[in-house]
């Protein structure tokens, strides 16, 4: 397997391409379809996945992708114990319908059962971050989808003890995670769509993502990843168990989950 900086590098690339994809559409007519979940997919789902899976086959032929769409499709391949990429090439489909610009591109490197490296590019709010090895970063984009100016490192925060801020789903926000929310000290809200929501704690902007509802391991993989190498953590509800990768015989549903910063 190539480096770990190699591989990172390759990542962000593919990222902002399938950025330029999925921006094309967004500036157009989008149609929407339903999958046989129910939830929504449209063209720019499925050819920005298209690339990013061209882009790993070049970079890491060895390395299996599990990616949404051609899992909905019923592709998958076998992972077994391997380093495996897991993709999400539009996380976020209903803010892109939506046009609130709260969607992502999310592509995460899992090595035993963890997010080793991983990049979330916001093309229409024009943030792009990512990390590996204990370092994250985050650089900024223009409206035609490049990246501008120097990629500058970030950090969880420890929070602070007139409380947190906590940070919810714009679109799946429910009791339940107000029930959650009500044992910590919480100062402010704040909502955001897609995987953006773990990055905001990686730059020291809120504080705590609790997360009771469902999720697949591609929507969390890529922000988990910029999470943990800023500082931070995503554990199951009781705040001490890791959130883990890989689980094929669960179809890669993620159990309801916790994101923090630094503690």
């Amino acid at each position: 397997m190539r480096s770990k900086e190699d591989l990172m590098r390759a990542m962000v690339d593919a990222a902002r391409e399938a950025g330029v994809v999925v921006m094309r559409h967004y500036a157009g007519t989008v149609e929407r379809r339903a999958k046989a979940d129910k939830s929504p997919v449209t063209d720019a789902d499925q050819e920005a996945e298209a690339l990013i899976l061209d882009r790993l086959a070049r970079l890491a032929p060895e390395i299996p992708v599990v990616a949404e769409e051609s899992a909905a499709a019923g592709r998958l391949p076998t992972i077994d114990d391997k380093p495996f990429f897991l993709v999400d090439p539009l996380d976020g489909t209903k803010e892109f319908l939506n046009r609130n610009g709260e969607f992502t591109v999310n592509i995460a490197l899992i090595e035993r059962g963890q997010p080793t490296a991983g990049v979330v590019f916001a093309p229409a709010i024009e943030r792009m971050f990512w990390g590996y090895d204990d370092q994250a970063f985050e650089q900024r984009s223009d409206a035609s989808v490049k990246l501008v100016g120097t990629a500058k490192q970030i950090k969880a925060r420890v929070a602070p003890s007139d409380g947190m801020i906590a940070v919810a789903s714009r679109s799946h926000r429910d009791s339940k995670t107000e029930e959650l929310l009500a044992h910590y000290k919480i100062a402010d809200f704040i909502t955001s769509g897609s995987s953006i929501k773990f990055c905001l704690i990686a730059t020291g902007e809120a504080d705590i993502y609790p997360r009771h509802g469902p999720t697949c391991e591609w929507d969390t993989a890529a922000g988990h990843a910029v999470l943990a190498a800023a500082g931070g953590r995503v554990t199951l509800l009781d705040g001490k168990t890791p959130l883990t990768y890989g689980h094929a015989a669960q179809k890669f549903l993620n159990p309801f989950f916790i994101a923090w910063g630094a503690s």
